[in-house]
């Protein structure tokens, strides 16, 4: 461990840094099902797409 260059101290930190946030992660993701129930994290309103919020009408229903 001695003899470590510029760039093997550079990889053990991102190493690093990609393990405090998977564990930054898995807490969040603990702390979330646990504040919010099953039913509200899987409504999705993203999925309910209105015809009226269609930026190019002429491309809605295969218009010309």
């Amino acid at each position: 461990m001695e003899n470590l260059n510029n760039f093997q101290l550079l990889e053990y930190a991102a190493w690093g840094i990609s393990a405090l946030l998977g564990l930054w992660m898995l807490t969040d993701m603990i702390r979330t099902n646990r504040a919010h129930s099953e039913e509200t994290l899987l409504s999705s309103k993203e999925g309910e797409i209105e015809d009226s919020l269609v930026i190019d009408p002429p491309h809605q229903g295969g218009h010309l």
